[in-house]
């Protein structure tokens, strides 16, 4: 099937110059705010995250008092980023020197006493810098006094790994340590939500960090080599392997990633399938003294390069591992066979395509996957990321969990399409011709004026809006009522001013009414902006939203209510999927049910009236129309709340 998304970029070659102080745009921006104590840092994967701390850190030791730096990442592998670098050639006013004694992503039980009282030892020394992994970092601070960490610099990569849940031991560790000393926190991510939607921080901490944000598309399209990006999914009957075939592209460098063993694509034998991967491209030749495989292509018997990141045994892993560390050239490698692995902190720039086998429940692991193959390189124009997705075929429960998660992977896309999209500047219309007349010389391109608009007037409230949207956004796209709705069988109107300001108060309890209403109201026209299409005919631009074409000089907020923001999952499957799955799709979205409030039935009330205008007859129960039968549930329950309430029972 065709790309359910494909961007075009710009090749400005912003995002990759360097200013005389050696950094990148992204790096700049994260600079401006050295000073600030706590400090998060929102940027896609390669825009620079581990040398932008670099230039933070050194400064903090430098210039602000702080006397040492702690780097903790999630896996060993990781910590290479984050070795001697000479920042002195590009500019910068002193260099990253870690001593390499206190490097400890080093192989061994990250819980091990020599590196837990290595770490101790670190704390007492005059040394400057540590580098450790999030499991050694939580097993040396049980022994800890928060104290030790005075002036001290914590700095946390890939920090969609902490989270605010009580079980969540680094994250209890982060608030001990802002609550019980001086030391300043840099936390890094490409990523910030998390697959799980527990928050990463209290809204009473998240509120004491300054954020600095690089988006996706300020990063794509400052690439030089990089033009575009597609997205896409195919679907599969049987077993994957006999579907990879049609999708794996041999000719593009590619990172293929196989399902978990627990889920329902696997074959549960990961080693086999990866065996039945590598007959199926042709012969094994080799195995090299570094762990890769040769394989001779049965198509034209060229050799191919493969590395097997699913093989367990650690000392094959290592040297595997070693050798992608130190790829120089294009013709290093051709193929990467990954599970948990090649994810994050992983960089082959020269990577194409990123094929993934199986729904990700996380939309961490989804955005982490795909920057695999969004590095600029010289050898592509076009990154890929498709999906390999079992289409339901059994009864009972397992067509349920198939059709959630082809339902979420869908929903998983759109979510993607908004982040890697430019972003549009929201303003309230100007009621007055000569008003309307001066918006039109002074707004850019991005600008778009719509009636009745509620402009954000709070700090907090702007700051969700500019820093927080695109986070909001997965949030919501991974709330369970919120799934249920998005198909088409709930009234817009009762998602857009019902289902998302309940989400939007559940995860801000800190925001008033009036806040709710603004970041509600940029929520939804943002969505539906970036999920509709823009043309321009004679000289003026139209939107298609739903099923229509607007002007976009006359785009009303109350038109924008009557659009399902999320329609487009539905109408994405129903191109996608044979006539038989998808009647197996519409036979489980028409057996959902959402449990009726009083507000959502208030707010179908109107709609019942018009109903029963238009046809002279009340909507009915038995009906096929999803949408009717919702307001037939509705006249029920508010029939069954009067009586309740006339009888005193509530």
């Amino acid at each position: 099937m065709p790309d359910i998304v494909n961007v075009n970029y710009h090749n400005t070659g912003n995002s990759t110059k360097i200013n005389t102080m050696g950094m990148r745009e992204m790096q700049t921006r994260a600079f401006e705010s050295r000073d600030a104590q706590y400090l998060l840092l929102k940027a896609p994967p390669a825009s620079g995250k581990s040398r932008a701390l670099m230039f933070l850190a050194v400064d903090k030791l430098v210039n602000q008092g702080i006397r040492k730096v702690i780097v903790a990442v999630p896996e060993r592998s990781i910590g290479s980023s984050f070795s001697k670098t000479d920042l002195k050639k590009d500019g910068f006013f002193a260099n990253w020197e870690p001593n390499d004694i206190y490097n400890l992503c080093t192989p061994g039980d990250e819980g091990s006493s020599s590196k837990v009282k290595a770490f101790h030892k670190f704390m007492d020394s005059d040394e400057k810098i540590l580098i450790c992994t999030h499991a050694t970092l939580r097993f040396a601070c049980e022994e800890l006094d928060e104290a030790k960490f005075n002036n001290t610099l914590l700095a946390i990569d890939e920090f969609h790994h902490v989270s605010a849940d009580v079980n969540n031991r680094l994250g209890e560790l982060l608030k001990s340590i802002m609550n019980k000393s001086t030391a300043h926190i840099i936390a890094m991510t490409g990523s910030y939500f998390r697959g799980d939607s527990v928050p990463i921080l209290t809204p009473e901490n998240e509120a004491k960090f300054t954020k600095v944000t690089y988006n996706y598309y300020e990063q794509l399209n400052g690439y030089n080599f990089l033009k575009s990006l597609g997205i896409g999914y195919h679907f599969y009957t049987g077993k994957y392997t006999s579907a990879i075939i049609d999708i794996l592209d041999t000719d593009k460098k590619t990172i293929l990633h196989i399902p978990n063993v627990n889920s329902g694509e696997s074959t549960k034998d990961k080693h086999k399938e990866v065996d039945t991967i590598l007959d199926i491209i042709g012969t094994v030749e080799q195995i090299t003294e570094d762990g890769i495989i040769l394989v001779k292509r049965a198509s034209d018997g060229k050799i191919l390069k493969v590395a097997d990141l699913v093989n367990d045994d650690p000392k094959i892993r290592e040297k595997v591992v070693a050798y992608l560390r130190n790829i120089k050239s294009v013709d290093d490698m051709d193929l990467i066979i990954a599970l948990g692995m090649a994810k994050e902190g992983f960089d082959w720039p020269y990577c194409e395509h990123a094929l993934t086998i199986g729904y990700r429940g996380s939309l961490t692991e989804i955005i982490q996957i795909i920057g695999r193959a969004t590095r600029d390189s010289s050898n592509k124009t076009h990154a890929q990321f498709t999906n390999l997705i079992a289409e339901p075929e059994a009864e009972g429960t397992e067509v349920k969990i198939a059709v959630n998660n082809m339902l979420k992977a869908i929903t998983a896309s759109l979510l993607m399409e908004q982040v890697l999209a430019p972003n549009f500047n929201f303003k309230l219309k100007s009621e007055s011709d000569k008003e309307a007349k001066n918006d039109k010389v002074n707004d850019d391109e991005n600008t778009i004026r719509v009636g009745g608009f509620k402009t954000p007037t709070s700090k907090r409230a702007k700051d969700i809006i500019e820093q927080d949207l695109n986070d909001l956004k997965a949030k919501i796209l991974q709330d369970e009522t919120m799934l249920k709705a998005m198909p088409g069988n709930v009234e817009p109107e009762v998602i857009n001013k019902i289902l998302i300001p309940k989400i939007i108060k559940e995860i801000y309890p800190d925001l008033n009414e009036e806040e709710v209403e603004a970041v509600r109201q940029h929520v939804v026209i943002d969505s539906v902006v970036k999920n509709g299409q823009i043309v321009e005919e004679g000289g003026k631009k139209f939107i298609r939203m739903a099923n229509s074409f607007v002007n976009i000089d006359d785009i009303h907020i109350d038109l924008i209510d009557q659009v399902n923001p999320f329609q487009k999952a539905f109408e994405i499957l129903s191109k996608a999927i044979t006539s038989k799955t998808l009647k197996l799709v519409d036979d489980y979205i028409q057996s959902i049910k959402i449990e009726m409030t009083e507000e959502e039935a208030l707010a179908l009330w109107p709609k019942i009236l018009e109903y029963r205008e238009r046809t002279g007859e009340l909507p009915n129960l038995q009906s096929f129309d999803q949408k009717e039968k919702r307001m037939a549930e509705a006249i029920v329950f508010l029939r069954e709340l009067k009586r309740q309430r006339q009888m005193g029972e509530i």
